[in-house]
């Protein structure tokens, strides 16, 4: 997908972005080698664990869904297929850049249904749309990434319908000190040293202080509650690498 020519911002809504200019910067730099880099870094896992996210929303034919901090694409695409030609699936990202490639991978696709998604350029902290209007949510590799997590929570919990789900993934910020241990070795020896191959070596560094920063699967499952969510659960995923919050609204 590196060499899709990005398609012009006609393709895409354009909305206000509140969030951290140097980590919106960041991922307009990497758009063009993302998808490649994703699956070098995980060794194609990364498609396993999306598809984990999608199916634990409940997304079912003729739902209405939203991907968060949609990057890509590669979530929105996968509730596409499970929310079908009668169903919508919105893709919300701050970055042009990566809202062009999943435009360009749209209109590359063979799949009819793929023609049930649009791309917003918007801010997942103030989301341009009504109350209870979504039947599922994803986000995928974004949470981390908010400047006020727990008005993303709130805003997932706002749009999303009553009964529906939110399935968040993410690393995870683990309280075992060998999964941490491990997790800092891959970033350091692996992520970096690859990133440096594709000159992204400073736009990966910034991994390691983001998990650092994030919190763990417990803290997010009592931020989930406390902005309204009736229940949470976080699972770890490959080994407590990585993790996936599922809340019910």
């Amino acid at each position: 997908m590196a060499l899709c020519i990005p398609l012009p911002s006609c393709r895409f809504r354009h909305r206000p972005v509140r969030s951290s200019l140097e980590r919106q910067e960041l991922f307009g730099r990497i758009a063009p080698v993302y998808d490649n880099l994703n699956d070098l870094l995980s060794l194609g896992q990364h498609r396993i664990w999306k598809r984990m996210t999608v199916s634990w929303t409940g997304a079912k034919m003729g739902d209405c869904a939203l991907d968060l901090c949609c990057g890509s694409g590669d979530l929105a695409f996968l509730l596409s297929e499970k929310v079908g030609s009668n169903g919508k699936v919105t893709g919300l990202d701050f970055s042009k850049e990566q809202l062009s490639i999943a435009s360009c991978r749209q209109g590359l696709a063979p799949n009819a249904c793929y023609n049930n998604i649009e791309w917003v350029e918007g801010d997942a902290l103030e989301l341009p749309f009504s109350d209870g209007y979504f039947d599922a949510i994803t986000m995928g590799y974004g949470l981390r990434n908010v400047v006020d997590k727990e008005r993303a929570m709130q805003e997932m919990f706002r749009v999303l319908k009553p009964g529906s789900r939110v399935s968040v993934l993410d690393f995870n910020k683990s309280t075992q000190p060998f999964t941490n241990l491990i997790q800092e070795w891959m970033i350091d020896n692996v992520v970096v040293p690859v990133a440096t191959g594709y000159g992204l070596a400073k736009e990966y560094e910034y991994l390691k202080s983001s998990i650092k920063e994030f919190l763990t699967g417990k803290e997010l499952e009592r931020l989930a509650l406390q902005v309204g969510f009736s229940n949470a659960r976080h699972y770890e995923i490959s080994g407590g690498l990585m993790g996936n919050l599922v809340a019910t609204r």
